[in-house]
């Protein structure tokens, strides 16, 4: 019997840290030439403010599937990396761990303990992403910390300042009390919690009665408003507001709901955005009675100082005492949080710096119809939000870590901005006002972490760094990201490349759902449901949670991390194995076809359409599965049973439609699980597979392939039902359109006819 040029007689997996040191040695994901269309991936740089859990690690691996995929059919491709290191996230880990607030320690210290809290993490997250065989360029890094980096959204900035697309102005806005800063209607997320519905009697010519769920804004209360249709009330009268002795006007308004509590509603400063824009709408004096500590303040009166739910139960014990209470009952409604600390939000009225945006929704619309998604419907998440904007963006935050404002104030001439090109550091620094060369302070406040990170694609296709490069790269082939952030990264980044280059920013835009734990629940401390990866890619290898992750859900529905399919996977892989080595025994030679062999070729050309397919679309559940039951359910259970007889027997066509077919299948999984695929590409071929080229169908004849099957199954059942074993032989009638295949059934069955 000849012996297996594979020599293992099982995959060892603990060599694919041995296989990825070799493709880092070769360097073969480097930057590409410019020779025509550079596809660049940009992708997204993961924010380093914890250790990576199998979330990234998943995520990631199927956006390397993409690269790989596109890397070997059309070349050219460029899957650069980058850390994403500005921002909330970072100074909320750093304030729990070191036990400091920002605010205290001084500024110098606490963007120290970022930036080695950030070191720490980003170790992790490289350490991952090579353990889960990223195809990426380590050649040319870039993090959002970065003096360079930060300059580009600097002069971006400036750029933009110098259109007059942004501004300084003073309105409510988000405010996160624990955060300290102001946020953007994107940061805020919603919780459902039970409160308590009040209704309140405002003392009047008629007394009126309003429910509200904010008894402690009373104080700040300028206005009752009443639907215009709703015969119950009569507008025009004034009332009293309860406990603080003010009389404010009754005023018929289209907003007031009468199906929520008494029909009545109170319109205060500020409880929500309903309340800002009613406020402007109807010119109302503001009365704000909250601080940005999250506590009341003097105008609120006696409540000086409590917190927003000390002020609620002990104004709601002062109403009652004073007769102002008709009834309270119990409901649940969504409250605002901050994304990063979960405190509940405030609208603070301060100072900062807009980004206009609602002059470019339009625009962003247009550009949403020239890009392809994937999958199609996860569009609809971008329009919805567009449809959804009201304001401009504020992006200025009141933080520490992250690029400064480039904003510099003149004594005599005000706010201007600096030459774009350098990093400057404007909260320690002071430059010469270029009209009157006076000393002029910097702005101390940051921007928002988003402003950062939406011009990745820009930075990756080298804007306004390469020429060259950037006519080839841009717009950027693909924006590869989770639906969570659609509202964020993807929004943004449209927004601000369109105003800087009038473009789209990507081709392609690529929109996952969430990898949750077995049960779909999303992985979380609190719920001590995270799974780290390390454990897994140590006991099962890298390749078999890629394919899990590929093979588990459709594009767009969530993965579910299992165990047992990470296992179940491992056993495909060591199957290819299997089915490798024994293909390995024979010499790769060209040999005639027989009919046998032309039809697991057209099979096979079959899986190649399918799968390319769904690499095109990158969905990685089509061609993994269309692989995998290939291989599994034809290739080893029937034809290689079929051909084996002449394979042993040295006729050269079975072993040259093996080879043939081994190559496919090898290329085809290469995106997927490249430890594996090359390892036994480059033992038996001698050639690395990623940089094989991709394959394509090899023939398209018509066999009747269920009529095989279903033969090769009755035969097996006989036996079975006979006792006798598959070597044994047995009298079955071949069908007469299974003639073209009788001597490979003949030999595999050892059938007498």
């Amino acid at each position: 019997m000849p012996s297996p040029k594979l020599k293992g007689k099982r995959w060892d997996f603990k060599c694919e840290k041995a296989v990825y040191e070799k493709w880092q040695k070769l360097k073969l994901y480097p930057k590409p030439t410019v020779k025509g269309r550079v596809f660049v991936v940009d992708t997204p740089p993961p924010y380093p403010s914890g250790r990576w859990h199998m979330g990234g690690a998943m995520h990631y691996s199927q956006i390397d599937m993409i690269a790989r995929y596109w890397r070997m059919s059309k070349g050219n491709t460029w899957f650069p990396v980058g850390i994403d290191r500005n921002g909330l996230p970072i100074e909320s880990r750093v304030e729990k761990d070191y036990k400091v607030k920002a605010h205290e320690v001084g500024r110098e210290k606490f963007l120290a303990l970022c930036k080695k809290k950030l070191d720490e993490y980003e170790e992790n997250i490289s350490d991952v992403m090579g353990m889960m065989g990223l195809s990426m360029d380590w050649e040319e890094p870039y993090r959002t910390d970065s003096p360079e980096f930060r300059a580009m959204t600097q002069a971006t900035f400036i750029e933009l300042w110098k259109k007059g697309l942004i501004y300084e102005d003073t309105k409510p806005n988000n405010w996160c009390p624990g955060c300290k800063t102001t946020l953007a209607d994107a940061e805020v997320e919603y919780k459902q919690e039970k409160t308590r519905l009040v209704h309140i009697k405002f003392p009047g010519k008629k007394d009126m009665v309003i429910a509200t769920t904010r008894p402690e804004l009373v104080g700040a209360c300028q206005a009752l408003i009443v639907h215009p249709e709703d015969k119950r009330f009569k507008a025009g009268g004034k009332v009293t507001v309860p406990l603080y002795d003010r009389e404010v006007p009754v005023i018929a308004h289209e907003m007031a709901n009468p199906e929520f509590g008494t029909g009545a509603m109170m319109i205060c400063s500020y409880g929500d955005q309903e309340d800002v824009r009613l406020f402007r709408e109807l010119e109302l004096p503001e009365t704000v009675i909250i601080g940005q500590d999250g506590r009341m303040n003097k105008k609120s009166g006696k409540y000086e100082d409590l917190t927003i739910h000390e002020a609620r139960d002990a104004i709601i014990k002062d109403l009652k005492k004073g007769g102002f209470i008709k009834k309270t009952e119990e409901l649940e409604h969504s409250v605002p949080v901050c994304w990063r600390s979960k405190d509940e939000i405030e609208l603070i009225t301060l100072p900062e710096f807009y980004l206009k945006q609602i002059d470019f929704l339009k625009d962003i619309r247009k550009i949403a119809d020239k890009m392809k998604f994937h999958p199609p419907w996860m569009k609809q998440l971008l329009l919805d939000w567009i449809d959804g904007v009201s304001q401009d963006w504020p992006i200025s935050r009141r933080r520490f870590y992250g690029t400064p404002v480039p904003i510099f104030y003149c004594p005599e001439h005000g706010a201007w901005v600096p030459e774009p090109g350098k990093y400057y550091e404007s909260w320690k620094e002071e430059l010469r006002c270029p009209r009157c060369n006076k000393v002029s302070k910097g702005d101390q406040r940051v921007l928002d972490t988003w402003m950062d990170s939406s011009i990745s694609p820009l930075w990756v296709s080298h804007y306004k760094r390469d020429g060259k490069f950037f006519d080839s790269s841009f717009p950027t082939f693909l924006r590869p990201q989770g639906k969570d952030i659609v509202r964020t990264w993807l929004f943004y980044t449209l927004l601000r490349v369109c105003q800087l280059t009038g473009k789209e920013a990507f081709e392609h835009v690529w929109i996952s759902g969430h990898v949750v734990d077995e049960h779909g629940k999303k992985m979380s401390k609190s719920v001590g449901n995270i799974i780290y990866p390390e454990p897994l890619v140590e006991k099962y290898g890298a390749d078999a949670v890629r394919f899990q992750g590929a093979a588990e859900a459709k594009l767009g529905s969530d993965i579910r991390i299992s165990e047992e399919r990470i296992a179940g996977a491992g056993k495909f892989i060591q199957k290819l194995y299997n089915v490798s080595r024994f293909i390995s025994m024979f010499p790769d030679e060209e040999g005639i076809l027989k009919p046998t062999d032309k039809w697991m070729l057209s099979e096979l050309s079959s899986v190649v359409e399918t799968a390319t397919k769904g690499y095109e679309d990158m969905d990685m559940f089509v061609p993994a599965n269309a692989v995998k039951n290939f291989v599994w359910d034809l290739f080893a259970s029937h034809y290689i049973e079929l051909v084996k007889s002449r394979a042993y027997g040295g006729d050269k066509g079975a072993p040259h439609a093996l080879h043939t077919a081994l190559k496919t299948v090898l290329k085809l999984l290469a995106p997927i699980m490249p430890f594996v695929t090359d390892h036994i590409y480059n033992e038996m071929y001698g050639e690395n597979i990623h940089t094989s080229g991709f394959p394509k169908p090899i023939m398209a004849e018509k066999h009747p392939t269920r009529g095989i099957l279903a033969f090769n199954e009755k035969v097996w059942a006989e036996k079975k039902k006979k006792g006798l074993s598959l070597r044994d032989e047995i009298s079955m009638e071949i069908p007469e359109e299974l003639k073209p295949y009788e001597e490979d059934l003949v030999n595999m069955h050892k059938v007498r006819q």
